[in-house]
């Protein structure tokens, strides 16, 4: 795991240079299931509590889950709650790039955003057909 880490922060860090050059940003917002789900891992509230419920993303806290979460088998991370079948077999990989992308941008928390690209993309074609 730690070499992983250490390519995809190298990868990240030459891609998001001009990003890490720019002022500091007031706020940061992570969206996907994939974020939603490392959210929920680590200790976000679950779907059930609703679409609008505060949810974040702590670096801190995805940083110790990492080795947790690199541990397991994907069947274990089946278990966890807010992991899907389908996301288990990355979730690991994503929360690597989370983290590397947190790290490099000096965001200590992520805003979770309850909705994905995919409804971005449909609002902005909403939004052009008006």
């Amino acid at each position: 795991m730690r070499e992983a880490r250490r390519r995809v922060r190298a990868l990240l860090a030459k891609e998001m240079r001009p990003f890490t050059k720019a002022t500091n940003p007031d706020r940061a917002v992570g969206t996907s299931k994939t974020m939603r789900s490392l959210a929920r891992i680590c200790g976000a509230a679950p779907s059930s509590e609703g679409m609008y419920a505060a949810r974040h993303l702590d670096r801190e806290v995805l940083s110790a889950m990492l080795p947790k979460l690199a541990a397991m088998t994907t069947a274990e991370r089946q278990q966890l709650s807010g992991v899907s079948t389908a996301r288990a077999p990355q979730i690991l990989a994503g929360a690597i790039v989370a983290e590397a992308a947190m790290d490099l941008l000096g965001v200590e928390r992520l805003e979770i955003c309850p909705w994905a690209l995919r409804e971005g993309v449909i609002l902005r074609r909403l939004d052009r057909m008006l």
